[in-house]
């Protein structure tokens, strides 16, 4: 087979037929599910303004330092979106939707993209699902949330799951505990692994996150931020975690869990599956009280996750669960002649204005050719025409899984297929 003159690039990948119908049923599950929560959705472009990116994810995180698609033109800086909440939360300052009164509820679904080196459920362009509170502070916002994310892979079937958690504090207990785990990691910071070097200045609560070998016996000996914690994060904290024992949902709590983005305050949280090996992350999220103020909104606390769509349908694999049904369609109409071809497209919109799918062969195949065709595609039942069905007004209609056929009207045909 000869080599194709064009291909996708490197880490982005056609999303074909026979897969598409999975994706839909995640994201038709998605939806039906956050209708029931309450959620409403919104959509964002993919491009947004470089400075919203950089600003909103932190100049140290993996998201900046591991390279973004950007671009110009002219004098203007673009991105293509690695995340989802610094756009829904530009989205929420630039329309003022904290008018709308109340706590912004919100959903997303959509592809993001980063230029990192492909890896196994970790595309240059890849899918998210995400939910996120604005404008409110209290922990029931933050269990809501995590409900949500724990009862979506419930639905699908994952049930091999583990829920972490942990307070990064507020900005007081935060800026407290950083001092404590800089002077514990010092005398030892020509032994840490270079990431973690860069991180040590401005942004070492990441280094708590590091997978480095070098790393994991200071990560071990460090203090514990719940340690630190001032009384309003710690009643916050205890709060999310008696509200998720009355709701029965099982966590662990991890100290060294912190979120990858600098914006995040307080809860932070994340759902694993064994089933995925070293790469075991499904979802995460936590709290972000700062970041709407730090964008140029007012004052307004906010929490929420994401999700990788790619990772979900990876164990889905791994456990033998099926999403999406395989193609099938109603009504295949076999067609024998000039004049069979010309009364089958005719009849075709009136079977579909019935509610029914329906479809023929465009080839001008031996009926032989269109069965197979019809088997193909699934098909539950054929009507079959030719000049004698034409000229007798009585066409054969075969139900495809009975192999039964008998000669019908049209309009009996109709009947038939209306009490299916």
């Amino acid at each position: 087979m000869a080599q194709p003159k064009y291909t996708t690039h490197l880490g982005m990948v056609d999303i074909l037929p026979d897969d598409v119908r999975k994706w839909q049923t995640l994201e038709n599950l998605i939806r039906e599910e956050a209708e029931k929560f309450n959620f409403e959705e919104i959509r964002t472009p993919i491009m947004e303004q470089t400075e919203l990116i950089v600003r909103g994810v932190g100049q140290l995180t993996d998201i900046v330092s591991k390279e973004i698609f950007a671009f110009s033109r002219g004098e203007d800086n673009y991105v293509l979106r690695p995340e989802l909440t610094a756009p829904v939360v530009r989205s929420f300052v630039e329309h003022h939707l904290e008018q709308r009164g109340g706590s912004q509820k919100l959903y997303y679904i959509g592809p993001m993209f980063r230029a990192e080196r492909p890896q196994k459920g970790r595309q240059r362009q890849f899918h998210q699902f995400g939910l996120e509170i604005l404008g409110s502070d209290d922990p029931v916002a933050d269990v809501e949330v995590i409900a949500f994310m724990v009862h979506i892979y419930k639905k699908v079937g994952i049930k091999n799951t583990s829920l972490k958690l942990n307070s990064i504090g507020d900005p007081e207990s935060r800026e407290a505990y950083k001092k404590a785990l800089k002077e514990h990691l010092k005398p030892n910071y020509e032994k840490l692994s270079d990431v973690s070097k860069k991180r040590f200045e401005k942004n070492p609560l990441r280094i708590l996150d590091s997978k480095e070998e070098e790393d994991q016996p200071f990560i071990e000996s460090a203090p514990l931020i719940t340690e630190y914690l001032n009384e309003s994060s710690l009643n916050h904290y205890e709060k999310v975690k008696e509200y998720l024992n009355d709701l029965g949902i099982p966590f662990e709590e991890d100290p060294h869990l912190v979120r990858g983005m600098d914006y995040y305050t307080k809860t932070a949280f994340e759902l694993i599956s064994p089933d995925l090996g070293a790469q075991d992350a499904l979802a995460g999220g936590g709290r972000y009280d700062l970041l709407v103020e730090e964008i140029g909104g007012p004052k307004t606390p906010a929490v929420g996750f994401a999700a990788g769509m790619e990772r979900l349908f990876i164990a889905c694999e791994e456990l033998g669960i099926e999403l999406g049904t395989s193609k099938s369609v109603d009504v295949y109409i076999v067609t024998l002649g000039d004049a069979a071809r010309k009364w089958g497209l005719s009849n075709l919109p009136k079977l579909r204005e019935k509610g029914l799918s329906a479809t023929m062969d465009y080839k001008g195949r031996s009926m032989k050719s269109q069965m197979k065709d019809a088997d193909r595609e699934n098909a539950k039942y054929t009507i079959i025409v030719g000049d004698h069905e034409l000229e007798s007004d009585k066409f054969t209609f075969r139900n495809m899984k009975e192999s039964e056929e008998e000669a019908l009207t049209m309009d009996e045909i109709f009947n038939r297929l209306s009490s299916k």
